[in-house]
């Protein structure tokens, strides 16, 4: 026999060892739902290129709610699909009181205290231009969309808001916004920036869910390159000086090694969102036999928890914590 010092798979020798010694752990308290709401009664209609991820009715979706909260989920990500109709270039439906998406955020909270509700700020899903900016003479305004934003912002934390997600990738738009909020009284509402979004091509699923793409060219002026990596230490520093209570990497399979940096560079929660496309491919290589879905649909989870975050907004929340659940 060859004399061997130290022999790794010792601690993998079995099914418990291995569980003793593992070194990143899931759990269903990791995971932000995100869910797409629409207008009306009676709604729950399947997102065509996210299979089992549906867009529902305020009244569909708190049943929804009731089994989503059963299996242990904590928290909730909820978007908005408004009709063209709803829409202008200065997103005025976001902020105004009577408005659907706002209706909806307080009856939520109303049924469901403790769940906590995360809601996104950006204007692309009340653009009629479909960018998360102004737009003027086809060029993004920065600065005049923060007052729009933060309009938005005081709105939604209005409505019952636990924590606002600034996806728009403005310039200074989380200081903007944290000011807004104090001035208002809502000192305890949180920020969770999305500070390295890059300009993905994973969105695409997402985009059929609210019919929101943009109408004309990209969002590559605002959202990252993919190829920058020191980029998002100063997208991340700046939102951190600003005000954010948590940084969030936007997508996460493709940017594991930016969760990592953020991870190792600031002492605040680090999220990541697993975008739709992350879960689309997935959800088709299992749908056509290449794959197993539950096994990669894990892995996949806990390579986005080991490089570093804390929380992961993943479409994969429900059939993740019914495996957790089982364990």
């Amino acid at each position: 026999m060859i004399e061997l010092s130290r022999r790794p798979r010792r601690n993998r020798k079995s099914a418990g060892v291995r569980d003793l010694v593992q070194e990143t752990n899931l759990q269903v308290s990791d995971f932000i739902f995100p869910m797409f709401v629409v207008d009306g009664t009676r709604q729950k209609s399947e997102v065509k290129s996210m299979p089992g991820i549906y867009r529902y009715s305020l009244d569909n979706l708190l049943e929804e709610l009731k089994e989503v909260t059963d299996l242990g989920i904590k928290a909730i990500d909820l978007f908005p699909n408004y009709p063209e109709s709803k829409k202008d270039r200065f997103a005025s439906e976001s902020y105004h009181e009577d408005t659907f998406y706002l209706k909806a955020i307080t009856a939520v909270k109303e049924q469901f205290p403790k769940l906590v509700i995360m809601t996104d700020v950006a204007m692309d899903p009340y653009s009629s231009d479909g960018h998360d900016g102004l737009v003027e003479n086809g060029k993004i305004l920065n600065d005049a969309t923060l007052e729009i934003l933060a309009n938005m912002s005081l709105a939604q934390a209005k409505a019952g808001a636990d924590i606002l997600g600034p996806s728009d990738m403005m310039d200074g738009r989380v200081g903007f916004i944290r000011r807004h909020l104090d001035a208002h009284g809502f000192t305890d509402v949180s920020i969770m920036s999305y500070s390295a979004k890059y300009a993905s091509a994973f969105y695409g699923p997402f985009r059929d869910a609210l019919e929101s793409a943009p109408k004309f060219g990209d969002k590559k002026t605002y959202q990252m390159n993919p190829a920058n990596k020191r980029e998002a230490l100063l997208e991340a520093q700046l939102d951190f000086e600003e005000g954010a209570d948590m940084l969030m990497v936007k997508p996460a399979l493709s940017y594991l090694d930016i969760i990592r940096l953020l991870d190792e560079n600031f002492d605040i929660p680090i999220a990541a969102y697993n975008v739709s496309g992350e879960y689309a491919m997935v959800k088709a290589a299992a749908q056509n036999g290449w794959l197993d879905g539950e096994r990669a649909m894990m892995e996949v989870l806990t390579s986005i928890r080991r490089a570093g975050a804390k929380c992961i907004l993943t479409y994969f929340a429900k059939e993740a914590a019914l495996l957790l659940n089982k364990r």
